[in-house]
């Protein structure tokens, strides 16, 4: 079967370029790989317990899409800004949150990364600059575009990330957002993560233009298709959009082409794709993509690679660990985080 989404590299090229000359150097390898099981292993871990009804609410996993997160978290600086939809548990895991606190988060825990308030659609982490999970489809577009424009107003170098699914860009919202960005030169980089479906709903279902590059078109935006299972071909693509951010160029539009192996959600059946589409995918796992470029180069022997494995599972069984042993928010926060105090009278009165 051909894959659904034209413009990727073939395997044979994939195999060959990967192989004989690395791109990056043995550290950004490893760290990619670290990160990519680390997440794989967190959404492993959040399916089975959300299918032991451990906690509730919705719940997106981001299984097959790791090397996106990852090759925009080593292109990116500390300062940069991040958001996302509702599939955002990897996210603030590639920029270094604990794992801990977005566990006991799904599970409505006071030690969770928002106060046990949020659940799975709304992680944030403050200290990560990840502005969040946000579960009305399409809204961190705009949102997004707000926040790059105060980084320019403010005086800043740093871009912020808007990081959407195939279905959101249907959302009217983005054509309004993408005339300021570009308007404005605001330093954002629009990232859609076309996984090919919305929700059960494939691009061509929805579009006669399947070719979402062609989105940025009618605002003269720079608009790339990228490789989204290689976080080289992400990386890349990502710090070039950032170079043209931070040099007040404005913002860049990139369709990364991905695939979930999972559902849409943890209710979906997945009716609407063969078991063959999903195995070809598979087949171009990011993971085992880099574990086999350190293999090949021997950078990591065995026992190097047992420790990491090893290392990823006490990190998830002591994130269910903690998780289970917070404790539940107090009545008192039904309260807190909600308003703002101000010193205007008519806010006061209500």
């Amino acid at each position: 079967m051909a894959l659904k989404t034209a413009g990727l590299p073939s395997k044979s090229t994939r195999k060959e370029s990967s192989v004989s000359k690395p791109k990056f150097s043995k550290e950004t390898y490893i760290k990619w790989y670290k990160d990519m099981l680390l997440i794989r292993k967190f959404e492993d871990k959040t399916g089975m317990l959300y299918i032991q009804q451990k906690f509730g609410g919705f719940c997106h996993l981001y299984i097959g899409q790791e090397a996106i997160v990852v090759g925009t978290a080593s292109a990116c600086r500390p300062g940069d800004k991040h958001m996302t939809a509702y599939r955002d548990h990897a996210h603030p895991i590639a920029l270094g949150s604990d794992p801990r606190k977005l566990m006991a988060e799904l599970y409505g825990r006071s030690t969770g990364c928002s106060k046990g308030k949020g659940g799975s659609m709304h992680f944030f982490d403050k200290e990560k600059n990840f502005l969040g999970g946000h579960g009305i489809v399409g809204a961190q577009i705009a949102m997004g575009a707000g926040v790059g424009f105060a980084e320019k107003y403010n005086g800043t170098d740093n871009v912020a990330f808007v990081s959407m699914g195939d279905g959101a860009v249907r959302q009217g919202a983005l054509h309004e957002t993408f005339n300021m960005a570009m308007n404005w030169k605001l330093p954002v980089v629009f990232i859609i993560e076309n996984n090919n479906y919305a929700m059960g709903t494939s691009v061509e279902r929805t579009t006669n233009v399947t070719d979402l590059t062609k989105i940025g078109l009618s605002y003269e935006m720079p608009s790339k298709a990228v490789d989204g299972m290689r976080p080289e071909s992400v990386h890349e693509a990502i710090e070039e959009a950032c170079d043209r951010a931070r040099r007040g160029d404005g913002p860049t539009l990139l369709d990364i082409r991905t695939y979930r192996y999972k559902g849409h959600s943890m209710s979906d059946p997945q009716k609407y794709r063969s078991k063959e589409e999903v195995a070809e995918w598979m087949e171009q796992d990011p993971i085992e993509h880099c574990l086999k470029v350190i293999k090949d180069n021997k950078w990591l022997n065995e026992k190097q690679l047992e420790e990491i494995s090893d290392w990823v599972k006490k990190e998830v069984d002591e994130s269910v660990e903690f998780a289970e042993n917070s404790p539940y928010p107090e009545a008192h926060e039904l309260y807190e985080d909600v308003y703002t105090q101000t010193d205007y009278p008519y806010i006061k009165e209500y």
